[in-house]
């Protein structure tokens, strides 16, 4: 019977003239066959061979009206089936066809990524995306091709700068060593009670560490000049009185701490000597390479044995001294494009020098207080605050600066690389008496103050940085 539905089914023509010249019934299911039973086999409702048995016929499958396929339609049917090809082919994994604003979306950017599924209504949060921000980091890190020269300068810099960390780093390994152990113990018996810093005797200073080449390195790091107003005779002994503080003092180092700015040069037949905290000289190491440098200590009991000992006629005569005038305090006002100095009521070194016979000699550094930014006092001032008890009890603070570092140059401890300028003025001739009255350590005091501020107003425009705001500030 299936055999015979499915042959009567291929011969028998659908359209109706081509039934009614063949005198067959009208056909009125033939668009409606159903190309997929199995084996071929039409509903027989469809093909109008149902007989019936005496039961209601079963309902016919409603009729469709199938849309026209376009070109489009077409070719990605073609797409598909040859897909489909492909995976059966290789056995390889095949991807369904990609909706098209999937396409779309993966060719906008972040922003009208999110623009787009917006429109759509679909939510959807993202979290931060990897590695964003480093292009525009503030950080500028030095390149890898430096020239040699600037790391061996950034290296003696670096040195300087940690030189009593390195010495307590050095003293405290050592001290795990037990085998130096019967070395460190007379040791530190002898820096508890050596007055080598105060004694005004010069024999551990070192003319030939105090001339390596390397501190030519540490002084063109900046770099760093020492110029001078006028000759000084070597007859005089003198104080040079130092100024700005800074943060760490380095023009005060380059200049009368070594000769990498040639002051044996500019000032033949004078012994200078950079004076220093004296707590300095209770530090394990760091001590004998300070003392091997010629720094003393600036009590009161170094300063005159120093001026009135030893030199060319054992009562100071060739020497000198450097005070950094403003101390600790000062080095709180140290804010990059000012000069604000601690100066209106430090008159004890004018003192000494009337009781020494010694010449005072103003000297400005420009561009000292231009080597590190350190947190403002009129921001902080809690900080500030702080900071200036800490003096008051132990003698020294501690500035809440920074600067660059080694390998980059915004974020660090090393100084930056901006010109340093050490001017050295005239000297102020003094009376030599042992009790000098105030009026006359006023008049002295009034005189080197004129002289500095001549320096300024002489050499301001040649030296001073562009940005500088106001002028020369002394306070007390």
């Amino acid at each position: 019977m299936a055999a015979a539905v499915q042959g009567h089914l291929g011969a028998d023509p659908s359209r109706p003239l081509e039934r009614r010249e063949l005198h067959l019934p009208p056909k009125q299911y033939a668009e409606a066959v159903v190309q997929d039973l199995p084996n071929g086999i039409a509903d027989p409702v469809e093909s109008g061979d149902y007989t019936g048995n005496g039961e209601a016929p079963p309902t016919p499958v409603k009729k469709t009206h199938r849309k026209k396929k376009s070109s489009k339609d077409i070719r990605g049917q073609a797409e598909q089936n040859k897909l489909i090809e492909e995976k059966y082919r290789s056995g390889g994994l095949t991807s369904g066809p990609q909706d098209e604003d999937y396409e779309k979306s993966l060719e906008l950017d972040e922003t009208e990524r999110k623009h787009f599924a917006r429109n759509r209504g679909i939510k959807l949060v993202s979290g931060r995306t990897a590695g964003a921000g480093w292009e525009r980091s503030g950080i500028r890190w030095a390149p890898l091709n430096v020239p040699l020269k600037r790391r061996l300068q950034t290296l003696v810099v670096l040195f300087h700068t940690l030189c009593i960390a390195l010495g307590l780093a050095t003293f405290f390994f050592l001290c795990a060593i037990p085998l130096m152990w019967p070395l460190l113990f007379p040791y530190v018996l002898y820096l508890l009670f050596s007055d080598a810093g105060t004694s005004g005797s010069l024999w551990r200073r070192s003319n030939w560490l105090r001339s390596l080449r390397v501190w030519s390195l540490f002084a063109s790091y900046f770099p760093a000049r020492l110029h001078r107003s006028q000759e000084l005779p070597a007859t005089r002994k003198y104080i040079f009185g130092y100024h700005p503080h800074g943060i760490i003092s380095h023009g005060a180092f380059a200049a009368f701490g070594t000769e990498a700015l040639g002051f044996s040069s500019l000032f033949p037949g004078i012994t200078n000597t950079l004076l220093t905290l004296d707590s300095n000289f209770r530090i394990p190491i760091y001590r004998d390479y300070a003392l091997a440098m010629g720094l003393r200590s600036v009590s009161r009991e170094s300063c005159i044995n120093l001026l009135t000992k030893g030199g060319a006629n054992g009562e100071g005569m060739g020497r000198a001294i450097t005070i950094v005038v403003g101390g600790a305090r000062e080095s709180l006002d140290a804010q990059p494009n000012s000069l604000r100095l601690v100066l209106r009521k430090r008159k004890g070194f004018v003192k000494l020098a009337i009781r020494t016979g010694a010449d005072l000699v103003p000297v400005l550094a420009f561009g000292e207080n231009e080597l590190y930014d350190q947190v403002r006092p009129d921001s902080h001032p809690f900080i500030h605050k702080m900071q200036l008890i800490v003096k008051k009890v132990l003698g020294f603070t501690v500035p809440l600066f920074f600067a660059r570092g080694v390998f980059n140059y915004d974020v660090g401890m090393m100084p930056y690389r901006r010109p340093m300028n050490i001017v050295v003025g005239r000297p102020i001739r003094s009376v030599q008496t042992s009790h000098p009255d105030e009026a006359y350590v006023d008049e002295i005091h009034a005189k080197y103050v004129t002289e500095l501020e001549r320096i300024w107003r002489e050499w301001k425009g040649e030296f001073a940085s562009d940005q500088m705001e106001g002028d020369l500030e002394i306070v007390g």
